[in-house]
Formats: structure tokens, sequence, C-alpha cells
């Protein structure tokens, strides 16, 4: 127990409504929250009914409590999510996945605009944004579908401005060739009016006005014009076929649900735009100290207060400070933002939706959960462990002949794998293909940083490879003085096919082999081949950078403007090459120093 005196803290507290912040002796904040009247709600943590067990535990470990009084309700949710988000006490409710959605964006800006994939900051870019989506396949989906019906092009600035003749897309009809002016800019305009319509779920307008056109093409005998307008009308209906259309086609909703069960919580929402349903996301929040409806509300803040939020949002069961956090909503997004638990109709459907996607994404997750610990007890059973592993870290080493090699280290815990912890490590300074010496340098690095404190220590760790790289990591491991670690080098069988893996263990002569069947080995297959996908994604981004990078870029001092300037008086990086120092002296920008450590820079080595 702590020997905070909770009798003459709360003689003194305000009132007024504020923020307050649960600390343990060792600083670590515990819990933030807030309320109208700090006095009453913190009165009832240490005076009055018994607390659930969570609350307990954690007035247990009190050692203080900071208030902050603001000036209004409003202020106080938003710094409440401000310092969760800062802070990420333990007992506040959680979300586990913070990812951004992605959107579809059209450039305003420009005689030709481009639809685009786009996930990021909106907050700078000229242009209309629609979404968000709930993953990157319905947002791709949705951008061909609109390349197929429009025409629209969705190549890059660079790219698009430096054509002399219609690229690829135009000749599979995905494009109608602004690049090169096959198209007016008028005519194109009206094309990127027309997919924001459609994107705006104002698809019966669209409908009306393509027939109208159609109708006056052919009657002009443009009857070449008047078939793709009838294809555009035939798209347009397509999708309307296939979604739930509400009848009132100007709002954006979302519906959330949550479901738990036995102490686990999951949160769907549906995604509703321009009337269209373009899918659902799931979240698996950590409760803390939170019941359901509790739950729902912390969720509620912490999402919508990260992101856009839609004109409406429809819950599954009322929250308390409904009110308050419409008005902060609607305070942040500059217009009236609803949150309805209560609705009928077609909304009540898009609810039933959401609660029938929770149900099964936490039927599914208890499953795998369920699958994944027989998998871990299996692995202790198979090499001999005291206890399931709750923490797993793999690594596998990727490059081409030597070149631009990567190492990666993919973690697993009973949920499966914890894709915020990955890591990757660029490996430099050995020998082109010193596999040994990039896993050594890998594990060091990244046990030199456990060895701190800063990263979780894992109970196994797995080694893509045979005695050599665990010899590797033994050797790291006593080197860093770290123990209780379980080290395994996976190994492939005899024609590297699955189920022949051999395990070797540290300080054990023969390896281990697993039945092709064994849940065990199953798993340790599954995080080793995730190893191997994130080293070789890796190894493949950095290749790639590395051959588009001009050799020019690393010379100091040398910007995009004087590189273009030499490329166009030069004719090329040959000609630059060729060149001496008192020709690119000549250059408008080039000093005699700027010269000389250009010339030197290509001709380095020489």
């Amino acid at each position: 127990m702590s020997d905070f005196d909770s009798k003459l803290f709360l003689a003194n507290v305000s009132q007024r409504p504020g923020v307050y912040r649960m600390i343990a002796a060792d600083g670590e904040v515990l819990y933030v929250g807030k309320a109208r009247n700090l006095k009453n709600r913190l009165t009832t943590y240490f005076v009055g009914k018994a607390q659930t067990t969570k609350t307990m535990a954690m007035v247990s470990q009190v050692a203080n409590v900071e208030v902050t009084v603001t000036g209004s309700e409003t202020e106080a949710l938003l710094l409440e999510y401000n310092l969760i988000k800062q802070h990420k006490p333990r007992y506040n409710v959680a979300l586990r996945d913070d990812k951004s959605f992605p959107y579809l964006y059209i450039s305003t800006d420009q005689d030709y605009p481009r639809i685009s994939f786009y996930r990021g900051s909106r907050s700078k870019m000229p242009g209309k944004f629609f979404g968000p989506y709930p993953n990157a396949r319905a947002t791709r989906e949705t951008l061909l579908l609109l390349q197929k019906l429009f025409l629209l092009r969705p190549c890059s600035d660079s790219f698009f401005s430096n054509r002399s003749r219609p690229c690829l897309q135009y000749q599979i009809k995905r494009c109608s060739g602004p690049c090169v002016e096959l198209i007016s800019k008028e005519a194109y305009a009206q094309d990127v009016s027309d997919a924001m319509k459609v994107l705006e779920g104002r698809g019966a307008e669209l409908l009306e006005d393509l027939a109208q056109r159609m109708e006056q093409a052919s009657q002009q005998l443009e009857f070449e014009r008047a078939a793709r307008l009838r294809d555009q009308i035939h798209g347009i209906k397509a999708i309307h076929s296939t979604q739930a259309v509400s009848r009132d086609t100007s709002h954006d909703i979302d519906a959330v649900a949550l479901v738990s069960s036995a102490g686990e919580h999951c949160v769907s929402i549906v995604f509703i735009r321009g009337g269209q349903n373009l899918g659902s996301n799931n979240f698996f929040p950590r409760a803390g100290l939170a019941e359901a409806g509790e739950l729902l509300s912390g969720f509620l803040v912490q999402y919508y207060l990260a992101r856009e939020a839609p004109d409406e949002i429809l819950i599954s069961e009322p929250v308390e400070d409904a009110d308050l956090l419409e008005a902060t909503l609607s305070q942040k997004m500059g217009r009236a933002v609803q949150v309805r638990s209560s609705v009928r109709g077609l909304r009540s459907r898009w609810l039933d939706m959401a609660r029938t996607n929770a149900d099964v994404g936490l039927k599914m997750r208890q499953a795998t959960e369920a699958t994944t610990a027989e998998q871990l007890q299996g692995i202790a059973a198979a090499l001999g462990l005291p206890a399931a592993p709750a923490r797993i870290e793999c690594f596998d080493i990727s490059h081409t002949m030597g070149e631009r090699t990567v190492a990666s280290c993919v973690v697993f815990g009973p949920t499966g794998p914890l894709k915020a912890d990955y890591r990757r490590f660029n490996i430099d300074g050995i020998e082109p293909g010193d596999d040994y010496g990039a896993m050594r340098q890998a594990l060091t690095r990244r046990y030199s940083r456990i060895k701190k404190g800063e990263v979780p220590m894992p109970d196994l760790l797995l080694i893509d490879g045979g005695p050599g790289q665990l010899t590797q990591a033994v050797e790291v491991l006593r080197e860093l003085e770290i123990s209780g670690i379980a080290v395994v080098g996976v190994a492939k069988g005899a024609d590297r096919r699955p189920g022949q893996e051999r395990l070797f263990l540290a300080h054990h002569e023969l390896p281990t082999i697993l039945p092709p069947d064994s849940s065990a080995l199953h798993l340790i297959q599954r995080i080793r081949d995730e190893a191997h996908r994130f080293a070789i994604a890796g190894h493949r981004h950095r290749r790639a950078k590395a051959r588009r990078e001009s050799i020019l870029e690393t010379v100091a001092g040398l910007g995009p403007r004087k590189r273009r300037e030499l490329l166009r008086q030069f004719g090329g990086l040959q000609g630059i090459t060729r060149a001496g120092v008192e020709d690119l002296e000549k250059v408008h920008g080039i000093s005699r120093k700027l010269a000389q450590s250009i010339y030197e820079t290509l001709h380095a080595g020489s």
C-alpha cells in the first residue's frame, strides 16, 4: 500500500473541471482521467463504496495525484487525450492499432488533376480527399474502378511532365493521355468532376446528367463519345447495385459497435461514405479500468481526436459524455458532428452490421489466441523450456551477392505478431556476403538496447540458419552478459522443403527434428517466414533506393538546381564524368571548390 494521504489531498482539491493524473512512487503515470468536478470524481477513488479489483490495484500504487484545472469540459477532454497519448498509462483504454487510414486524393491545382492513393497528413495538401477507406485494398480497387470509368491519370507529376508520347496506361484504356494533350482541359475537367460525384455519393444525379449528355452526343452523331458515356452509365449502375445506398447521401457516417467476451474487447467500425459501404475495420483495445460503456467512450475519444471525424457517428450503446464528445469534435472539425445511439431504419442495419463484424472479429481472435497458446506450449515441450515463451524474436539476413545487406527482427507474442516491435538493420562495415558478420552486427545492436532496458527481453531467440549463425548469437549474448534466453537456429532441410527443418539448440550437439504435422513446428515456420519476408522487403527497398540515387546526390553542396544545370550542360552523367575541373567550373553556380569536389567524387578509386 502507498502512503499517499488522500484525506489531505481531497480537502484541498478544486471542484472545477479538469484532468487528474495518478502517479506511482517511481514517477510512472498510472492513469489519466477527466472530470466535470475534480473533487467529486477523485473522492470516488478514496472514499465510499468498494471499487473493482483493477481500480483497487491501481489505487494501492498511487503515491501522488496531480491535477490540472481547465476552463471547460472540452479543454479537459482534449488535455486528457493528449496526456494519454504522451504517457500511455497502463490503466487507461489503449488502442493497439494506431495506423492512419488510406484516402483517395484528387489534386485540384493543376490543369490535368491526378487521382492517387494517399496515406498521411492532409493539412497542407491542395486538393480533395475521399475516405477514409478501411484498408489499402479497398482504396486501390476504387482507384482502379475510377480509372476504368473516367480515364484519370494516376502518374506522378514528374512522370507526367516529361512525356513525349502516351504511356501504357493509355494503351490499356486506363488514362485519356492528358500528358500529350490527347484530351482537352475542358473534357478532362468534366471527367474529374464526374469522378468526384461518384466519390461523394451523387451517383443518381450523375446518371441523369450522363444520360442527357449521351442523348446529345447521339443527336450530334458523336457515336464514339456516346458509347463511352453509355459504358460509364453501366459502370456506375453496377457500383450502385452492389452497395447499400442511403436516401441521405450527403453525410459521411461511421457505425461503431463494441462486443466484449471473457475480458477481451473488439470495436468494429463500418465506414459509410456518400451512402456507400466502404467496408469495416476491427480494433482490440486494452480496457484498463474501464467497463464496457466507459471503454467505448474512451475508444471514441482516442480514435476520433486523432483523425477526421465523419458527420455522424452511430454507436451500439449510449456512452457517458456523448454531448461533450459531440461538442469537442464539432469544434475540432469546424462543422456539426453527431454521436447517436438510438437509430432506426438503414442506420440501425449499419449498426447491426458493425455488431456482427465485432462479434466475428472477437471470436476469430480468441480462436487464434487459443491456437497460438497451444503452439507455444508445444514449443516449450519440444525445446525443453520451463514455460511457454511469452515473447519470441527471430532474425534473418537478406542481400543480393552481398549488396545492401539488411537484417530483420520480427517479434511474436501470445496474440501473434507484434508488428510495432519489428525492426530492420542496415548492415555496413562487413565483407560482402558475410552472413555471420551481418548476424553478429544486428544482434549486437538489438541486444545492446535490450541490455539497457529499452526493449523487453524475449524468452526465445530464433535464428534463421544453422550452427554457424547460432554460434554468433550465443557469443553476442555472452559478450553482453545476457542470460536466460533460449537460443535456437532454424535450418532448412536437405532439399529446403517445409517440414524438414532442423532445430539447433545452444549447447546441444545434435539437432531436434519435429514431425511435419507438429503445431510447434508450424509456428516456428510462420515466424521464420515472417522474418524472411520482412528482411527481403527491407533489402529490396534499400537496393532500389541506392539504384535510383545518382552519385551526384552524394556531393555536399550540390543541390537539385545545380544538378539539373550540370546534366543540361553536359547532356548526362557520362558527359559530366568526362569533364575536367575547369569545365565544371564554367557552369553557372558551380564554384572552383565545388567543381573540385564533384570531380573527386566521380573519379574516386579510379
